[in-house]
């Protein structure tokens, strides 16, 4: 009878704890382990072939947790070997949470390497998650990007965030009622850096009017109205103790430099972004309000669309589902998002559903709708299920190439 080895990989960045289990659950009372290096993996493939042989096992598959980056390059070498191929060798990259559920069926069960191989290799044996195929490139590449501008925008919105207190310490009235359209601007910071309360209290308008001027490049509307509002402000402001002030001038300076380093990176990154879209094929850009990050953001975490069925595959593999809660005749009507899912994905598509909402009216109208039907957490409720709403349309779009035109492209809610 046909014997398959389960082979369970618990895999950090310099090791990998190995498990092999028969299809019956015996094996080896203990893992061994190698190192996670081209050495270390050439090792691995040798044993697996050598128990695979003694167990006579005509199948093979391999389970280890998409930790990190740290499987990457080990499911790429073994995929590749051509001494597993001749086992019809299948792949399983498992997301943590659906290991750590599946340890939920074991009592008493230490949290070590070893049992983690163990449980990994008893979860493939159960059969019931899918294989992994190997990446497709042109999609990781374009995922590289895009996942590093996610973390860009965290970055930079953290620094704006404490700029913005170093900037109440040193002008109070300015952060809650400042005169420029954009605090972070030119004209803003340049005077935010300059000039304290005091400098500005003293100055002739003329010359705050010269000033803003230069900086905006001549570009402010109402310049004059600007710099009377600003020598308001600056009267209204409390005024910084003076043993803190040569700290503070220090970090706010900082805070703004690292601010225009980031943003300066961030325009690197988006026209990088936009040169590799090209390569892709797509009708997202015919949204109105989508453009090429987003866009981008979209197909680099989706890949081929064709590997989901439905709108509703490509929903749950965002995220975007919700738990249910039933017991008895116990139907609960306040449910939660399900905590699952590609995050990033998630991410795009809700930055995708705020743009739509103000580009389309039937998104505007599906998400006034939402936010009324709740007193809590109206907009957030709301924009979660205009995403939802956004998935049904990015599957459409996505699968059978068709153009966006309102009332053209009908995505029911």
């Amino acid at each position: 009878m046909p014997n398959t080895l389960f082979v369970g990989i618990d895999v950090s960045s310099q090791s990998l704890v190995v498990r092999f289990m028969d299809q019956d659950g015996n094996g080896p009372s203990k893992s061994f382990t190698t190192s996670n290096d081209l050495e270390g993996a050439d090792k691995l493939v040798n044993d697996i072939v050598a128990y695979a042989l003694k167990i006579d096992a005509t199948n093979i598959k391999i389970g280890m947790e998409s930790t990190s980056n740290y499987a990457w390059h080990l499911h790429l070498y073994l995929a590749s070997s051509t001494e597993l191929l001749s086992f019809k060798t299948m792949f399983y990259v498992l997301n943590p949470s659906v290991v750590k559920g599946f340890k939920k069926t074991y009592t008493h069960l230490p949290k070590t390497d070893d049992f983690d191989a163990f449980v990994i290799a008893d979860c493939i044996r159960f059969g019931r998650v899918k294989h992994s195929k190997l990446p497709d490139f042109r999609y990781a590449a374009l995922q590289r990007l895009t996942r590093f501008r996610y973390h860009l925008i965290q970055n930079l919105t953290k620094e704006k965030n404490r700029a913005l207190n170093l900037i109440y310490l040193k002008f109070s009235s300015y952060v809650s009622d400042n005169p420029f359209s954009d605090t972070f601007g030119k004209a803003s910071t340049s005077l935010i850096e300059t000039f304290t309360p005091d400098e500005i209290t003293a100055m002739p308008i003329e010359s705050i009017v010269d000033f803003i001027c230069s900086k905006g490049n001549n570009r402010l509307k109402n310049p004059v109205e600007i710099a009377k509002k600003l020598k308001s402000l600056a009267n209204r402001a409390y005024r910084l103790d003076p043993n803190l002030a040569d700290s503070v001038e220090l970090t706010l300076t900082m805070s703004l430099e690292n601010i225009r380093f980031l943003e300066s990176q961030l325009k690197k990154l988006d026209k990088e972004l936009e040169k590799q879209l090209k390569a892709f094929s797509h009708t997202l850009q015919t949204v109105p309000g989508i453009g090429p990050v987003i866009a981008a953001g979209i197909i680099a975490e989706i890949g081929d669309i064709h590997r989901f069925n439905n709108e509703a595959a490509l929903a749950k593999f965002a995220g975007l589902v919700w738990n249910k809660y039933q017991s008895g005749n116990f139907n609960a009507e306040d449910t939660s998002l399900a905590k699952c899912g590609n995050f990033y994905l998630r991410y795009y598509l809700v930055e995708a559903a705020n743009l739509l909402r103000m580009h389309v009216d039937e998104y505007k109208a599906f998400y006034y709708k939402k936010y009324k039907e709740v007193n809590k957490h109206q907009h957030k409720r709301a924009l979660v299920l205009t995403a939802r709403k956004t998935v049904r349309l990015v599957f459409t779009l996505l699968s059978k190439g068709q153009v966006f035109r309102p009332g053209g492209v009908v995505v029911n809610s």
